[in-house]
């Protein structure tokens, strides 16, 4: 089982999954390089409605000091899903922070030679990506394909069982190919299926039409109707295409930060598919070890108080374990 934390951070991905096994999974990072402290900054409430804008991106937590504030000191697998500057903020310091055991890239053949003086993302960081993919460093590079299979992350100590229940969907030597060919490197995405204990949730990185027509597929059994879907491409309208959601049937899909005309609201409203933004919920946390299904707990206490307003989810949580979250369901 496992606890895992989609992380409010900006235009950009971060997902933490802390294994029962004691493992940390980091997936991609953003907003690494922040050095402001927004844990005392008040939520912001604009509406009276779940959908409204609450906000939350203007304050976006830094991945390393809310990795810090739980104690952990060491990521055992850190996966890039692809070769954007939005998924690899701040990946020097996170290396330079948290010993880093393994490292999952793809074999892409990206080049960025300048940096815009406005730009945010720090070339720094970018010429520190290429030197981490050096296989001669003490980190170890895996370059993992769909159906992989390998002890810890879907293999126990006996190469049996399911590990760490994380499931390789894609890239593929092709969809790697074509991805290097056209220059457009979401092709090569990381899909990745947790599946453990009948728990099944997606992390879609920024994943598109020629990797979910690839998935469907080969795996369509395998991800129909899932728990959780984190959203293609943050949930723009260039993530997925519309089949795919019909086979999924998410019952709850998590929205990164994206401006609001970018994102597809309307395929998740057509099809009656429940969704949370981190604009709405901050940072939002799925328990996989509820006992009725994943218990879902968020930052927002406001958000949580208008999702559901009728029940009482005012109360925080045992601090020690949740540090102050708000229960906002179970699914």
């Amino acid at each position: 089982m496992a606890i895992i934390h989609f992380l409010n951070v900006k235009n950009g991905d971060c997902t933490l999954i802390q294994h029962s096994s004691g493992r940390n999974t980091l997936i991609d990072i953003s907003n690494g390089n922040d050095i402001k402290d927004f844990s005392e900054a008040e939520s912001a409430l604009e509406s009276l409605s779940p959908q409204g804008n609450f906000k939350q991106k203007l304050y976006p937590v830094n991945p390393i000091k809310y990795l810090q504030d739980l104690g952990i000191n060491q990521i055992f697998r850190f996966i890039l899903t692809h070769p954007d500057m939005d998924h690899m903020d701040g990946i020097r310091n996170l290396f330079n922070t948290f010993k880093v055991t393994n490292f999952w890239d793809t074999e892409n053949n990206k080049v960025i030679e300048t940096f815009s003086n406005n730009s945010s993302y720090k070339k720094e960081d970018w010429e520190f990506y290429q030197e981490i993919r050096n296989p001669d460093l003490k980190c170890t590079v895996l370059h993992l394909l769909s159906g992989s299979k390998n002890r810890f992350f879907n293999e126990n100590y006996n190469g049996q069982g399911d590990g760490d229940g994380l499931y390789i969907l894609a890239p593929t030597i092709d969809l790697i190919q074509k991805a290097n060919n056209t220059k457009d490197y979401n092709d090569c995405s990381y899909v990745i299926l947790y599946n453990k204990n009948g728990k099944k949730i997606i992390f879609a990185g920024d994943s598109g039409k020629k990797t979910w027509d690839y998935i469907l597929n080969e795996y369509k059994k395998l991800v129909s109707n899932i728990d959780v879907l984190i959203a293609p491409h943050h949930g723009r309208k260039s993530g997925g295409n519309d089949e795919y959601l019909d086979i999924l049937k998410p019952k709850l899909t998590l929205f990164g930060n994206a401006n609001s005309e970018h994102l597809d609201y309307s395929s998740w409203h057509n099809k009656m598919l429940d969704f949370i933004t981190n604009n709405q919920a901050g940072s939002v946390i799925l328990d996989t070890n509820g006992v009725n299904g994943i218990d879902i707990y968020v930052t927002n206490e406001n958000f949580a108080k208008k999702r559901y307003r009728e029940n009482d989810t005012s109360t925080h949580l045992d601090t020690k374990k949740y540090r102050g979250l708000y229960y906002i369901g179970t699914i």
